[in-house]
């Protein structure tokens, strides 16, 4: 417990201009506008590239979800850059959502991109407030690398079931915490603090499949994996996909 309060310390020290400018509040109008979604864009070409076979497979039953009518109606949240776009089938429907919208720029590139899909809209939201959406009126709702950033996960989760239809499905990939008695909790743990203030809210121990078990999935499919990414402690990821 020293120790982690020492090296944090430490960390804080080295990064006292950002925590400078959070206290005269100027950081989180900075961070949401320009830094934000500048280093989240050089994150996910790094990630998407490690975990891109984990993202095949998850996705690799997508087309099993369709409703009635033969389409495929799909949610994203924290739709970012929209990495996602290029595993999703042909003919998709989708409504992407994000808390910041600040990511256009990226986002038109990945939409041209990727013009095999219909986008029907963009919604300024947070996954705990989806009520722009109808209840039970989507077949799929995808999320990776934002529960670990919403207020509430329990929240959010409600919203997920509340507009899929009965049958749709529950898509995710999400850094969680590692194992307690490993290294990588103590460097997430040293970390802490300071990573949720520069990178947006982003919690590095949260044990998201705790949450994802307490929520009311009629089927629920979870993998741990390991995803590398360079000095960075996020190394430790869930992955899988729920059904209501």
């Amino acid at each position: 417990g020293a120790s982690v309060l020492l090296l944090r310390a430490c960390l804080a020290l080295l990064a006292s201009p950002i925590y400078l400018l959070s206290f005269l509040g100027m950081w989180e109008p900075f961070c949401r506008k320009v830094f934000f979604p500048f280093i989240l864009d050089k994150i996910c070409v790094v990630h998407d590239k490690k975990s891109k076979k984990h993202k095949q497979e998850l996705f690799r039953n997508l087309p099993d979800f369709r409703g009635p009518s033969g389409e495929l109606r799909l949610l994203e949240i924290g739709t970012g850059s929209g990495s996602n776009f290029q595993f999703y089938p042909p003919g998709c429907k989708v409504t992407c959502t994000d808390i910041n919208p600040n990511f256009q720029e990226s986002l038109s590139k990945n939409m041209k991109k990727n013009q095999h899909l219909h986008y029907e809209r963009f919604l300024v939201a947070a996954g705990e407030d989806l009520r722009q959406v109808p209840s039970g009126s989507v077949d799929a709702v995808v999320c990776t690398l934002v529960l670990c950033s919403v207020h509430s996960v329990s929240s959010t989760l409600k919203e997920v079931l509340r507009v899929l239809r009965p049958g749709g499905a529950f898509y995710f990939l999400e850094h969680v915490a590692a194992e307690h008695s490993s290294w990588k909790y103590f460097w997430q743990q040293v970390c802490y603090p300071t990573w949720k203030l520069v990178f947006a809210g982003c919690c590095l121990t949260r044990e998201l499949w705790k949450n994802l078990e307490e929520a009311k999935f009629s089927e629920l499919k979870i993998q741990h994996i390991s995803v590398a990414l360079p000095w960075m402690p996020i190394e430790p990821h869930i992955v899988g996909y729920g059904v209501k």
